[in-house]
């Protein structure tokens, strides 16, 4: 299968027999085991029906440590690959957000159908992002959430509150609990841009 990010062509698959062994050398056996166990979750479940796959890829990765960008990169704000977030078992939620859109995609899920969605997550009072996935266009989404394990629609996520969501091919600003406004690219976004380079560079490991 060929992915695409954001328009570019950049490998046959999301993990090599090589990946996996750079992965093992950079982060450990551990490590190395959960990428090899991602790679059998996305091949093994090409031919599912798609809400079976929403399923097991948002309970894959909530399975990961949640730990702030601080704590795992040092850095106050980093959108980690899938790579990396399995290679560290840690996350936070652009990380979960990330993993399971990508992953999603590779097991045959349209890319129109999902968008990563920057919100308010008003109990917490801060930003927080997760992925949305729509059955129908123009319905209400699903959301798939590491605060919240339950997939669920929108319209039952009384504490997020939508800002914009993006996805490779677009920007979109949040409409109530609906699709918004296209204001733009996903290029737009520097830390989607790195996110892909760090993706392609991961590829021909």
């Amino acid at each position: 299968m060929t992915l695409l990010l954001g328009g570019l062509v950049a490998g046959e698959s999301l993990v090599s027999m090589s990946l996996i062994q750079w992965v093992k050398q950079k982060y450990g056996e551990p490590a190395a085991g959960r990428v090899s166990e991602w790679q059998t979750l996305m091949e093994s479940r090409q031919e599912g029906s798609e809400t079976d796959k929403l399923i097991l890829v948002n309970d894959f990765f909530n399975r990961l440590a949640y730990r702030s960008d601080l704590n795992i990169w040092g850095k106050e704000d980093y959108w980690a690959t899938p790579v990396e977030a399995l290679g560290r078992g840690q996350a936070d939620c652009e990380d979960y957000s990330i993993a399971k859109y990508f992953t999603l995609r590779e097991m045959g899920v349209p890319e129109e159908k999902m968008r990563i969605m920057y919100v308010k997550a008003l109990e917490l009072n801060q930003a927080h992002m997760v992925l949305t996935y729509y059955p129908q266009e123009s319905g209400v989404p699903l959301v798939l959430d590491n605060l919240n394990g339950q997939i669920l629609s929108a319209d039952k996520r009384g504490d997020l509150a939508p800002v914009y969501s993006f996805n490779a091919e677009g920007l979109w600003l949040a409409k109530s609990r609906g699709r918004g406004e296209k204001v733009g690219s996903s290029s737009r976004i520097s830390l989607w841009q790195d996110l892909q380079a760090r993706m392609t560079r991961e590829m021909v490991q």
